[in-house]
């Protein structure tokens, strides 16, 4: 009688596979079993000989990243494990070994968490709508074992990881720097010394040791609560920015050397002038919710920029169509053609230091000419029906120029607004931007109280 793998529970499937990743609470929603599960079933959608895993510092990683491995070994597919590693060396294993791949993570999310972030060969994405529900309804069925289990290796990449890296700058434009990096006890701690090991800067890391308790703060510099720290220290020591690395270290975010903080969509703006700089004109991306100054510094320095969804599977999809050299998220994810279209946070750091060392200015200078407009943020309000909040705003608002990429966009000429649903919550996410802070405040007056009712 064939031996197969037990199903998992669909319900629990359910909950813990999000739009663009697989994540939940360890043991109670996330454990070995599913994983175990999901591994199989991931082989089988797969239908590759080999499949690379790799694990942020979190303890729960090594009981389930071996319970996946379990089950594409099951397949008869072997498995090439990378042990630790951020996001982005995941994707630089799947990109250059050009296999599909499991990186096991929780990213941002609190010490309880865990998941996985799968790709296909080359780093291609893997989402809700580009496989994720194919895996799960396989994974929620009975799965043979194959008659010959695969293999088991284990391969250190971080020299070429490093190599990969430092091949997006010319060395020769770098000059003495200080330098202070957050890395909250994440994956930057693993990935970032490396690749700043022989350059001319001087670092100062705060909580590089690996926890995945996060014993300092939380792994998300999304949070402006969570930059206090660096912001602090960057004063401190006098240096000329700070870095903070989410948990998985795909994404960073800057702290200037007044320690003000640096949004996404200037990061975006400033890392794009450098792709163009380096690699001539042609299309860049940057997702709807970056501000306008974004775009228009694509457009000034020569690029041809386009607007997409939020989301990783988006913008990686469109670069492939495009050919774009680059694409950039409000929220630090940068994304790059030679990194096989994925995201890294060290790869945009490195091209925004390059930049600092070339302009001879401080980074306040070297941004100030971007930075145009105000922000609200994003705002997430609870609303009882998402749907019929959208049609109301548009059409209140019925007379501006209106778009529906991506949730409800309206230009209304001197500031513009974004209303899209969340994935998972009933929540309404609102991003506004004015040409001052008061014109900001005055318009989110305006438009909250349509969200009543």
């Amino acid at each position: 009688m064939k031996k197969t793998i037990t199903p998992a529970n669909s319900e629990r499937l359910s909950s813990i596979i999000k739009a663009y990743d697989i994540r939940g609470l360890y043991p109670d929603e996330i454990d070995a079993p599913t994983c175990r599960s999901l591994g199989a079933a991931f082989a089988r959608y797969c239908a590759s000989d080999r499949i690379v895993t790799g694990r942020d510092m979190r303890e729960s990683g090594i009981e389930l990243s071996a319970a996946f491995a379990e089950g594409v070994m099951s397949q008869g597919v072997d498995v090439v494990d990378i042990d630790l590693a951020s996001t982005d060396l995941l994707y630089f294993a799947s990109g250059v070994l050009n296999i599909p791949g499991a990186m096991f993570t929780a990213s941002h999310n609190p010490a309880g968490y865990n998941g996985i972030k799968l790709c296909g060969p080359g780093a291609a994405p893997i989402s809700q709508e580009s496989g994720l529900e194919q895996i799960k309804a396989i994974a929620s069925g009975e799965i043979r074992v194959a008659e010959r289990p695969g293999a088991l290796s284990r391969v250190d990449l971080m020299e070429e990881f490093v190599s990969h890296v430092l091949s997006f700058i010319d060395l020769t434009n770098l000059r003495p720097l200080k330098v202070v990096v957050d890395t909250a006890n994440g994956m930057g701690g693993y990935v970032v010394p490396p690749v700043f090991k022989n350059l001319p800067f001087e670092i100062e890391f705060l909580y590089p040791e690996l926890d995945g308790t996060f014993p300092n703060h939380p792994a998300d510099p999304l949070q402006p609560e969570n930059l206090v720290d660096l912001q602090r220290r960057v004063l401190e020591v006098g240096a000329d920015l700070g870095l903070a690395f989410d948990g998985d270290a795909d994404r960073v975010f800057l702290v200037d050397e007044r320690a003000e903080l640096v949004s996404g969509s200037m990061t975006t703006a400033l890392v794009a002038v450098g792709v163009l700089r380096a690699e001539g004109p042609g299309p860049i991306l940057h997702n709807l919710i970056c501000s306008k100054s974004t775009r228009e510094a694509i457009l000034e320095s020569g690029g041809d920029p386009i607007r997409t969804k939020v989301g990783h599977s988006y913008i990686k999809s469109i670069m492939a169509e495009t050919g774009a050299a680059f694409g950039g998220e409000h929220s630090g994810h940068y994304y790059f053609r030679r990194n096989y279209r994925a995201d890294s946070g060290l790869i945009a750091a490195l091209m925004v230091l390059e930049q600092l060392c070339m302009s001879g200015s401080a980074l306040s200078d070297l941004l100030r000419p971007l930075d145009r407009y105000s922000s609200s943020g994003e705002i997430n309000t609870k609303v009882v029906d998402v749907n019929r909040v959208i049609e109301r705003v548009a059409k209140a608002y019925a007379s501006y120029e209106q778009d529906f990429l991506d949730g409800l966009t309206v230009d209304c000429g001197d500031w513009w607004f974004n209303l899209r649903p969340s994935n998972t919550e009933p929540l309404l996410r609102l991003n506004l931007e004015a040409k001052d802070q008061d014109q900001v405040e005055a318009h989110i007056r305006e438009l909250l109280p349509l969200f009543d009712g």
